[in-house]
């Protein structure tokens, strides 16, 4: 009887207006089914953008150069794309101030705890940023992305470790390229990790006040480089020295991926962070073939093969949410 009463008895809508109980079920199932399409929609953008990002990235670096060498100072460039990914978090926080207001969740103000855990992935992000420019001495833009691959393996040791989940050109590149390609693989690894683990430690904290305060330590780690590396160089010739339209290009590409990378965290999680940028392996081969020259082999489209299964793989073997 009383659970007669309970499941008859009206319940107050938002608005005001009196709602059975069964109604209310519907509206809260409506409710949530429009909340997962939104988050379905979230994650697949910032995938897709992530995707074309990465599979431009490693060509604006090889187009940046000139007589195969960088004209610019390759610490100022990244210490650019932290400045950038740091205003373009603050504009977006910005924006939900306004239409938010100011909360608990998305004020810039933090604790020491909180604020502690950003430099060692700022850090990391650092020195594997400037080893990318570095390595493209050794190999191609498409060789590039398919050595960058390694994160799979580290990123899946890693994730069991810390986050506690299951988880021919290039054979011919040099052994310093390799042994470039494995430190780059292990400190891309371990940073997207620590940085996922970070973000979703507080899920409710605005995703751009933690870009913010990890922009904020990459900015200083960089200045620290251009110190430590090109100090004579920026102080006599000028901080944008060799810069051209391709550079800015490429900083901001670089800038825009590091965004996209956040909220892949964010919304999904790193491991399809890392199938997104092995997918853009493919696309960079075929830029590759009209601006480079690039020759497409058997090789290289059984790796891509692989990389493709893996992620249907991935895919169809996660968990669906029950109905």
């Amino acid at each position: 009887m009383e659970y007669r009463k309970v499941k008859d008895q009206d319940i107050e809508s938002p608005d005001g207006r009196s709602l059975s109980s069964t109604a209310a079920s519907s509206t809260l199932g409506d409710a949530g089914g429009l909340k997962g399409k939104h988050t379905w929609k979230q994650k697949s953008i910032v995938t897709v953008a992530l995707t074309l990002l990465t599979s431009s990235q490693a060509i604006l670096i090889v187009w940046s150069k000139r007589a195969g060498k960088y004209e610019y100072s390759v610490t100022t460039a990244n210490f650019s794309v932290e400045a950038l990914k740091c205003l373009l978090s603050l504009v977006a926080l910005y924006r939900t101030w306004n239409s938010q207001g100011v909360t608990e969740d998305n004020r810039l103000s933090t604790s020491l705890d909180e604020v502690s855990v950003y430099p060692i992935p700022a850090a990391l992000y650092m020195v594997k940023n400037l080893l990318q420019y570095y390595i493209f001495a050794y190999v191609d833009a498409p060789a590039y992305q398919i050595l960058k691959n390694l994160n799979i393996i580290s990123t899946g040791v890693l994730y069991r470790i810390i986050l506690k989940k299951k988880s021919d050109h290039v054979l011919q590149t040099p052994l310093q390229g390799w042994m470039m390609a494995i430190v780059m693989a292990l400190l891309s690894g371990f940073a997207g990790v620590y940085t996922e683990a970070i973000i979703k430690k507080r899920p409710s904290r605005n995703i751009n006040v933690q870009n913010f305060w990890l922009y904020i330590f990459g900015m200083i780690f960089n200045l620290v480089a251009i110190c430590v590396q090109d100090f004579d160089a920026v102080m006599n010739k000028g901080f944008f020295h060799g810069y051209s339209f391709i550079t800015f290009l490429m900083i901001l590409n670089h800038a825009l991926s590091g965004i996209a990378v956040s909220m892949v965290m964010k919304y999904a999680d790193n491991i399809v962070k890392v199938y997104s940028t092995s997918v853009a392996m493919l696309l960079t081969a075929i830029v590759s073939v009209f601006l480079f020259g690039f020759h497409l082999s058997l090789a290289f489209f059984l790796g891509s093969t692989v990389v493709s299964v893996s992620v249907y793989l991935h895919s169809v073997g996660k968990p669906q949410p029950q109905k």
